[in-house]
């Protein structure tokens, strides 16, 4: 009797690990199939993805291109009228008209004008080509601006070409140098 009960508790034991086992297998196979959807997913997000932004990118062209083409049609028409302008002022204000319609739709993309003339130096915002001597400005201030700089939503995309004031007395010690030398002789 007793090994009818030892073989019958194997025989228990035997068919609850039967059913754990099934249940593990049958998770298993639930987890694969989930993972194979994942992963398939995952496969057509990869192709899907850069012909969105490959959209995206010729959709904000267009859009740029076409706020551009109306200052394009004024240009065009400016210059057939060029020849029959009564005074080269109608000219001008045309074309006045013209440049600031076009600040206009770079201010819509979020382009902005770097100010510079008069503002103290900022490396960040300006390119120094030239030093000057003014002695009724102050030292690092802005002179002069020889090519306009622009931020595009606050990024800096082309800084402002400056003329930076530099007070007399601080010529680089080789310059000094070299005119102490000549007063010598």
């Amino acid at each position: 009797m007793k090994k009818k009960k030892i073989e019958k508790r194997e025989t228990d034991e035997l068919k609850e690990l039967q059913q754990q086992l099934d249940d593990f297998q049958k998770e298993k196979d639930e987890i694969f199939e989930k993972l194979q959807r994942v992963s398939a997913d995952y496969a057509n997000y990869q192709k899907r993805v850069p012909k969105q932004i490959s959209d995206t990118i010729a959709y904000e062209k267009e859009m740029i291109i076409k706020s551009l083409l109306p200052v394009l049609d004024n240009f065009e028409h400016t210059l057939q009228n060029a020849h029959s302008a009564v005074d080269a002022n109608v000219f001008v204000e045309g074309v006045q008209i013209i440049y600031k319609q076009m600040l206009d739709i770079l201010k819509s993309h979020g382009v902005e004008k770097i100010k510079a003339i008069g503002e103290t130096f900022d490396p960040a915002l300006h390119e120094a080509i030239m030093q000057k001597v003014d002695t009724d400005k102050e030292e690092n201030i802005v002179l002069e601006e020889f090519q306009k700089g622009y931020k595009l939503n606050g990024r800096v995309i082309r800084p402002s070409k400056v003329v930076v004031n530099k007070p007399e007395s601080e010529q680089p010690a080789k310059q000094q140098e070299e005119a102490e030398a000549e007063m010598e002789q």
